[in-house]
């Protein structure tokens, strides 16, 4: 657990947006890894393990959250409508600035449809290699490569910068 703990958190933290939601998840994996040791095939790495495990409890989350709100209704994000407020410490409001960048980055990716965000997150953020992360979502290598793109472009409508120009790209 120790071992895994801070990688998985932040994987998971990228993928729901929100700390307090990703440490639940995290616990949650844990315990379904605990539970479902006697499964573990050793021939895998136990890091795809986990996080295939962690990725299905985000799944499970956010089915939850569209029941919730198609039954409930959608409700505004109570902490997004927060500003952060500086410390009073020397480039104070620079940390706000970047801080903010990283929330809107964070809302923007928790955003992304599943089948965008998963690879994004596993292959970019926890630069795990694309192999890996085709087999944990059952895809193939070429998959990977076109939603990582195509999530990359969605990123960056969504947050209104220029997208990385692809010489493959149409245009």
């Amino acid at each position: 657990m120790r071992r895994h703990k801070e990688g998985l958190y932040r994987f998971v933290r990228r993928y729901v947006g929100d700390a307090d939601t990703a440490y639940e998840v995290v616990q949650e994996a844990f315990v379904a890894a605990w539970s479902n040791l006697g499964r573990y095939d050793r021939v895998r790495p136990f890091g795809t393990w986990i996080k295939t495990i962690a990725l299905n409890k985000c799944r499970d989350r956010a089915r939850r959250e569209m029941v919730r709100r198609l039954v409930f209704g959608s409700r505004p994000d109570d902490e997004a409508l927060l500003p952060e407020v500086p410390d009073g410490t020397p480039g104070a409001e620079a940390q706000l600035i970047a801080a903010q960048r990283r929330a809107a980055l964070d809302r923007a990716i928790a955003a992304l449809p599943a089948k965008l965000k998963e690879p994004l997150i596993l292959t970019v953020f926890e630069e795990m290699p694309q192999q890996q992360a085709a087999e944990i979502l059952g895809v193939t290598i070429k998959t990977i490569e076109t939603r990582v793109y195509r999530a990359r472009r969605a990123l960056a409508a969504s947050l209104g910068v220029a997208a990385e120009s692809d010489p493959d790209a149409e245009g």
